[in-house]
């Protein structure tokens, strides 16, 4: 009986030693909210941090200053000079006029999935440079070689670039897509103690735990096109995790007149777009959003290139079941529901290295009242070379139904 007389006495010792003294939560509330950063965030949310860590998000832009790793390639003159050249009816100077940075002027790089950029600065001021090297083709291509010099990364891009990002001073405070890009910024959220249960839940925003349409503008704030509406820059200046997308930004469309970024049928032609396909997708009438098929963060290694939950057309067949193999299935047995709901339309760094999202084949007969916009049977290799018309009349043949046989029931 002493002994667990003791052992509680201790244990009650122990627990008032390590109270933690009282905070004045109203005057840590009625601060102004700043950025506190990832690593401040990892020191309560270890296993979220490191599972963010391997994801693109992470990764988006990288100090090549502090990690010359982060640059995928070599900065060769030569090479690139070399397949500049390639291109050079295409160039609005000619090839050899294009700067080419060195390799200790590229202070941050932009991506490495599919493609990367260099940022440089300029008088003060840091700029993307004019070359691009796309990692699957292992090439380079030009990016602004006329104008770059005229278009501030803060600017144009900064916001979906980097964390904490202020249009006004020109400074960022985290480079990449970090953990407050998402859950708002965190001093609050960071100052409060432990014990403070339910205000500490109350200073950081959980996407999870938003209106399915407020939640998604998240993901829309930068995995889309346009220009903010409170200040002149391509991304939206001002929005805040939790907030209305529409107050800051306006989406680019073809109706506007932007033909570079948008087919005529509206669906999307570059990277970065997925929000303005999916607003037009019956995913989105139905309440499916990015993080149904897509994971912000999670354990272990990424299954997949584009951090989806299963690898190809198994993340539709988790909810699709298949229930009849008629008309344009009945050819399809191997179930590819990718290939051809969700075409490779979309540029990243080649063409059609990215795909539609708004979950529509695009049919041969597409394609023939507007010749610009792809379809999705000739994205495919066995269709790709074949006549359109004819095509067009296989499709067309194929999804007839038979007509029902035998007598009229009465």
């Amino acid at each position: 009986m002493k002994r667990w007389f003791h052992a509680v006495w201790i244990l009650m010792a122990i627990a008032g030693c390590s109270t933690e003294p009282p905070v004045d939560i109203k005057t840590i509330t009625a601060s102004a909210q700043t950025f506190v950063g990832a690593d401040t965030c990892k020191m309560c949310h270890l296993e979220h941090y490191d599972s963010w860590k391997m994801t693109l998000h992470s990764r988006m832009t990288q100090d090549a200053v502090e990690n010359r790793d982060a640059i995928i390639v070599d900065i060769d003159e030569t090479a690139i000079r070399k397949d500049l050249a390639i291109l050079e009816e295409k160039l609005k100077i000619p090839s050899d006029k294009i700067h080419v940075p060195a390799v200790d002027d590229i202070l941050l790089t932009i991506g490495s999935q599919w493609k990367q950029r260099y940022i440089i600065e300029k008088e003060g001021t840091l700029y993307i440079a004019p070359i691009q090297y796309n990692a699957d083709t292992h090439r380079w291509v030009n990016y602004h070689e006329a104008d770059w010099d005229k278009r501030p990364w803060i600017d144009k891009c900064g916001g979906c670039h980097a964390t904490g990002v202020d249009f006004k001073t020109k400074s960022y405070h985290e480079l990449g897509v970090s953990c407050e890009s998402c859950h708002g910024k965190g001093s609050w959220h960071a100052a409060l103690p432990k014990t403070a249960v339910f205000e500490k839940r109350q200073t950081i925003i959980n996407p999870a735990k938003l209106t399915m349409g407020v939640s998604v503008q998240i993901c829309g704030s930068c995995h889309n096109r346009g220009q903010a509406t409170q200040a002149k820059a391509g991304w939206p200046v001002g929005y805040a995790p939790g907030r209305a997308l529409g107050s800051y930004y306006t989406s680019t469309s073809y109706a506007t007149g932007d033909i570079k970024h948008v087919y005529a049928n509206e669906f999307s032609k570059g990277h970065h777009q997925q929000f303005i396909d999916w607003e037009q997708s019956k995913h989105a009438k139905e309440g499916v959003t990015c993080t149904s098929c897509h994971y912000v963060h999670q354990m272990g290694m990424p299954p997949t290139r584009s951090q989806t939950l299963s690898a190809g057309s198994k993340q539709c067949l988790s909810c699709h079941e298949i229930v009849n193999s008629n008309k344009a299935h009945s050819i399809h047995s191997f179930a590819n529901c990718v290939g051809c709901h969700m075409p490779r339309i979309a540029k990243s760094a080649e063409s059609g290295d990215i795909h539609s999202h708004v979950f529509l084949p695009l049919l041969p007969e597409d394609t023939l009242k507007n010749p610009a916009l792809p379809n999705s049977c000739q994205t495919c290799h066995q269709h790709k070379n074949e006549d359109l018309k004819e095509l067009d009349r296989k499709y067309k043949a194929l999804i007839v139904l038979p007509k029902p046989l035998g007598d009229t029931i009465r």
